[in-house]
């Protein structure tokens, strides 16, 4: 086998069919090689290591509604998988810009969707955050697109892999960014962050009624933070009378890791600046979509959706969120906290 950068190297052994060890599912990555493999693994009703199941992809094309000829936009790429149903549909004649901060997916995905047969004109990789699509488009020479979705959050094969830091269920570097080339990793921002600004991020980004418990009982290890362990560890002092597994604890801890996550990445910051400027990304009847898994990321989609009605930007908006349908949670958990939003673009000038 071989890794991103064609280097050689012996793979570990397949411990069974249930391997714990992220880097022990190598079969799970290497979907080509050990297609049945895959296949046990979703029929449990799981995501297989190194990749992710796309969610409302169905209902999403028929919002969206993508033809032939139309310029579109994946503002989260991720693993491709909504990025391969919209390419079908405006092809041929159509094109798709494909966002992504995380450079090491961009171009894995790249290579996925360039595997299907898309035409290489078809499909133009960004790596950068949405925040930056109005410079993109107008770099392209584009005043509009047709179609723009997003996907917010993060993929499963972020949130697997140990060595990404975003999980409490395993141990890496205490890192958590979406782009590992640049900006703060976790540990640094939890090196310096004032207790103060730590608990107001706790309570904005994930609710947290015990904000203040928390980031006291993080701020007492400053310094010693360097693994996910690390500050799983320092979350749970905070709360002696509860074990690791308690399912309350198992709450606190996916809330923090949660928060923090979004505040080294910005992620709230990106998405307003996002959902400001799309009226003007779009073109008179475009159509965008866009899937929270945060009650924070959805307050801010609905607010701004029902803004842009008032004031004529848009012609229509989804009264209420859309929720995958009880098959799909069924089949994918991880699908249960997912809402979806649309909005269509009218003919008003953008202020």
């Amino acid at each position: 086998m071989s890794d991103d950068a064609g280097r050689h190297y012996r793979r570990k052994r397949y411990r069974g069919s249930h391997p714990r060890a992220f880097s022990e599912k190598y079969k799970e990555q290497w979907p080509e090689m050990y297609r049945d493999d895959v296949e046990r693994v979703l029929a449990r009703g799981d995501t297989p290591a190194g990749s992710h199941r796309s969610i409302c992809v169905k209902e999403i094309l028929e919002l969206l509604a993508p033809r032939p000829g139309e310029t579109a936009v994946d503002a989260t790429l991720g693993y491709g998988g909504h990025a391969k149903e919209i390419l079908k549909a405006i092809l041929p004649g159509g094109r798709l810009f494909g966002f992504d901060l995380d450079g090491r997916e961009l171009s894995k995905t790249e290579r996925r969707l360039a595997a299907t047969g898309v035409p290489e004109d078809a499909f133009i990789p960004v790596h950068a955050s949405f925040a930056r699509l109005p410079e993109i488009l107008a770099g392209a020479g584009l005043a509009g697109v047709d179609v723009i979705l997003a996907d917010l959050g993060v993929s499963s094969m972020q949130i697997d892999d140990p060595d990404r830091g975003f999980s409490f269920k395993r141990n890496g570097p205490l890192d958590m960014r979406m782009d590992t080339e640049r900006g703060e990793s976790a540990r640094e921002y939890l090196a310096c962050v004032q207790e103060r600004r730590l608990c107001d991020v706790l309570i904005a980004n994930a609710d947290e009624g015990e904000a203040e418990g928390i980031a006291h009982a993080i701020c007492l290890r400053r310094g010693k933070l360097v693994t996910t362990r690390d500050l799983a560890e320092a979350i749970c002092s905070a709360f002696p009378e509860m074990g690791f597994k308690d399912p309350r604890m198992q709450r606190i801890l996916r809330r923090a890791f949660q928060a923090i996550r979004i505040e080294v990445n910005a992620e709230f910051s990106a998405l307003e600046a996002l959902l400001a400027r799309l009226p003007s990304c779009l073109n008179t009847g475009g159509r965008a979509a866009i899937l929270a898994f945060h009650s924070g990321e959805d307050r801010r989609v609905e607010a701004a959706f029902r803004d842009g009605r008032e004031q004529g930007l848009y012609s229509a908006i989804s009264t209420e969120a859309l929720h995958p349908s009880r098959e799909e949670r069924y089949d994918n958990p991880r699908s249960s906290s997912a809402k979806l939003r649309w909005a269509i673009r009218s003919a008003q000038e953008t202020p």
